[in-house]
C-alpha cells in the first residue's frame, strides 16, 4: 500500500516524541529524491529519512546505510546552509493529508533565532520536499513547479507556499449525524463497499478499503447493500485507534518476500500471507523498502554500464558464431591438396581450355574415380597452384580462427563475468569499479575529468565473520577478485569459487592454522550465493588452498586457474548470509 494519511498519522505519532529537540548534525543527499538528517538526542544519534520517490514517499527513522555522491547537490548544500544545527521544534500533519511539517528552530545570518519549515509532500507523483522561510515563503524545493506544469499549484522559490488543494471528499473525522445520513441516501445498494469509501473518503487507501468491507461481510468486493452505517462505524472506531496511539505495524509476507504494509491487521489474504509484527512503523518501512530501494537504485543507476556491457557481450557472441561456421568450412581442405596432386600428375594430358576431367583417385585405397573442375581460362599447371594456394589458405585460417575463437571465448566468459558482478553491485563505488575496470580494459571509452569531482578509492570486500569466528571475504567485482586472490591472500588461506559458472572469489582467512568444517562450509555457501548459482537449489563450490590458484600471464581481471581442488555442494541461505555479515 502507499502510505496514506491514516498510516502517516500513525507514522506521525511514533516519531514525534523521538524527534522533538533534536538537533541536525548533518545533512546528505544520497539520492535525487532522497533527503537524510543525522540528529543528536538524549539517547543517541538517530538519521530521519524524508523520501519524495514517486513510488514511496515517506519520513521515517532509518537504520539502512546508504551511499552519498561524492559531491553534494545543491538542494543539500541549501539545506545545511539554512538548517545545519537547528533543533526540530514540532511535526505536524494537517487532518487526513499525506502531507508532514517539521518546524525547526535555527538563527539567522545575524545570529537571530528564526523558524524555518520543512515540508514532505508524500503525494505519490507530485511528492516533494520544501523548505520555507519564517514568512512561509519558498526558500528552495526538490521539485519546482511552473505555471507551465500546473496552472493551479507552482512551486518555486521566492512564493508563498500553499498547501495542496483538498480533494472533494469527505474528511472521515468531521462526519455529522447528518453528513452520514446524507451519504446513505446517495448510495446505491450495488456499490461495491471498497470502492465507496476510497470515492468518498479521503485518506482511505484501497487495501484499508478492502479489509474494511472484508471485516464487514467476509468478502472484498462485496456490494454496500444496507451496511452503509456498519461500514461507517468500522472505519470511525479505527481512526478512534490511529488518533489514541493504538496503531500496530505489520508487515504482510508472502513467499519469504515482503508485499504489502499496514498499521492494523490485514485478514482478507488468509493463510497465504504471513502477518508479520514489527517493532516500530520506521523498522517495518525499512524492511520493506529495503530490497526494492537497492534493485531500482542499481537499475537506474547501472543502466547505462548494463546496457554497454551487454552490447559488447552480444557483438563478440555473434562474431564467435561466424568464426566457428568459418573453421567449420576449413575442415575439407584436404580435398583441395588432392585436386592440387591429381592435377599435377596428369599435367601430360591435360589442356588450358578444359573445364574438368576424370581420373583415378590414388589417395583411395578402392582406387575410385573422382572428377576435377578446373578454370578454363588457366593453364594446367596454374590450376593446380591455385588448389595448393587454396589450401594452404584454409589451413592458415584454421590456425589463426583457433586462436581467434579462443580468445573470444576468454572475452565472452569475462564480460559475462562483469554482468554477474554488476547483478551484486550494491551501490554507485560498486558501479564506478567496474566502470574503471572496463575502461583500463579498452571496452568502454574513458570519460573525461570532471572539475572537482574526488578521486575515491577502491572500495572494500564485503566482510563475514563465520559461526566458528574466522574472517570471510567476498570480491564485489573482478578487480577485487584479482586483489583478494593474487595479493591479498596468503598460500594456506582458502579459496571458493562456484564450479562452471560467474561467481564472486571467496577467500576463507585462515591465520596458518586449520579451519573448522562449519567455517568452510558457510564459506562455500556464500560463494553460492555471491554467483548466478544463487537461486538453485544444490550449488557445487570448488575449494582449495589459494597457492594452488594462478593467474594466467595476460588473462582478464578475475580470470585463474586451478587443478587441485574439492568441491563441496551446498544450498545458498541468504538468513545465513544476513547474519554472518560484518555490518
Amino acid at each position: 500500500m502507499p502510505l496514506d494519511a491514516i498510516c502517516l498519522s500513525a507514522l506521525t505519532r511514533e516519531l514525534s516524541p523521538v524527534l522533538v529537540g533534536a538537533r541536525i548534525d548533518k545533512i546528505h543527499q544520497p539520492a535525487h529524491d532522497e533527503v537524510i538528517l543525522s540528529l543528536r538526542t538524549p539517547q543517541g544519534g538517530l538519521r530521519l529519512l524524508l523520501s519524495a520517490s514517486p513510488s514511496r514517499p515517506r519520513a521515517q527513522i532509518t537504520e539502512l546505510s546508504r551511499e552519498n555522491p561524492a559531491q553534494a547537490p545543491m538542494f543539500c548544500m541549501l539545506l545545511r546552509k539554512h538548517l545545519s544545527g537547528g533543533r526540530i521544534r514540532a511535526l505536524s500533519q494537517p487532518p487526513m493529508e499525506r502531507l508532514l511539517s517539521f518546524e525547526f528552530e535555527v538563527t539567522d545570518e545575524l545570529g537571530d533565532p528564526v523558524v524555518k519549515t520543512l515540508v514532505l509532500e508524500a503525494m505519490g507523483r507530485h511528492s516533494n520536499v520544501i523548505l520555507l522561510d519564517p514568512e512561509g515563503r519558498i526558500v528552495d524545493c526538490l521539485r519546482k513547479v511552473s505555471q507551465d506544469m500546473s496552472s493551479e499549484r507552482q512551486i518555486l522559490p521566492g512564493m508563498f507556499y500553499r498547501v495542496p488543494p483538498k480533494q472533494d471528499k469527505w474528511n472521515p473525522l468531521c462526519l455529522s449525524e447528518q453528513d452520514k445520513e446524507r451519504l446513505i441516501s446517495l448510495i446505491s445498494r450495488e456499490t461495491p463497499m471498497d470502492k465507496w469509501l476510497v470515492e468518498n473518503f479521503g485518506g482511505v487507501s484501497p487495501l484499508i478499503a478492502r479489509e474494511l468491507a472484508f471485516e464487514t461481510t467476509g468478502e472484498t468486493d462485496a456490494p454496500l447493500g444496507d451496511r452503509a452505517g456498519e461500514l461507517l462505524g468500522r472505519l470511525s472506531h479505527l481512526l478512534e485507534q490511529v488518533n489514541e496511539g493504538r496503531a500496530v505495524p505489520y508487515l504482510l509476507v508472502r513467499d519469504q518476500k515482503p508485499t504489502d504494509f499496514s498499521f492494523r491487521p490485514i485478514l482478507q489474504y488468509g493463510p497465504s500471507t504471513e502477518l508479520r509484527q514489527m517493532e516500530s512503523f520506521s523498522k517495518l518501512l525499512d524492511a520493506f523498502y529495503v530490497e526494492r530501494e537497492t534493485n531500482e537504485r542499481m537499475r537506474q543507476k547501472g543502466q547505462d554500464l548494463i546496457r554497454s556491457v551487454t552490447t559488447l557481450r552480444d557483438r563478440v557472441a555473434r562474431k564467435l558464431g561466424f568464426q566457428r561456421k568459418e573453421l567449420e568450412e576449413t575442415k575439407d581442405r584436404e580435398s583441395l591438396r588432392i585436386f592440387g596432386d591429381l592435377i599435377t600428375a596428369n599435367l601430360y594430358r591435360l589442356e588450358k581450355g578444359m573445364r574438368s576431367f576424370e581420373t583415378e583417385n590414388f589417395y583411395d585405397p578402392e582406387g575410385g574415380l573422382v572428377t576435377v573442375k578446373l578454370d578454363p581460362l588457366r593453364a594446367p599447371s596454374q590450376n593446380a597452384a591455385r588448389y595448393y594456394k587454396e589450401y594452404q589458405k584454409a589451413k592458415t585460417a584454421e590456425q589463426i580462427l583457433t586462436e581467434q575463437i579462443a580468445k573470444g571465448e576468454q572475452e565472452l566468459t569475462y564480460l559475462q563475468s562483469v554482468l554477474e558482478s554488476l547483478s551484486r553491485a550494491e551501490g554507485e563505488r560498486d558501479l564506478e569499479e567496474i566502470r574503471r575496470e572496463m575502461e583500463e580494459g579498452g571496452y568502454i571509452r574513458r570519460r573525461s575529468k570532471e572539475k572537482g569531482k574526488v578521486k575515491r578509492s577502491m572500495s572494500k570486500p564485503l566482510e563475514f565473520r563465520s559461526t566458528a569466528g574466522l574472517r570471510i571475504s567476498v570480491g564485489r567485482n573482478n578487480l577485487q577478485n584479482d586483489e583478494l586472490s593474487c595479493k591479498m591472500a596468503s598460500r594456506s588461506d582458502l579459496w571458493f569459487h562456484v564450479q562452471g559458472i560467474h561467481g564472486a572469489h571467496v577467500i576463507l582467512w585462515t591465520e596458518g592454522k586449520e579451519a573448522d568444517l562449519a567455517s568452510m562450509t558457510e564459506a562455500a555457501q556464500l560463494a553460492a550465493w555471491f554467483s548466478q548459482g544463487r537461486a538453485g537449489g544444490k550449488v557445487p563450490v570448488d575449494y582449495t588452498p589459494v597457492k594452488y590458484v594462478k593467474k594466467p600471464s595476460g588473462a582478464k581481471p578475475g580470470m585463474v586457474v586451478y587443478h587441485t581442488y574439492e568441491t563441496a555442494y551446498v544450498v545458498p541461505d541468504e538468513e545465513l548470509v544476513k547474519a554472518l555479515q560484518v555490518k
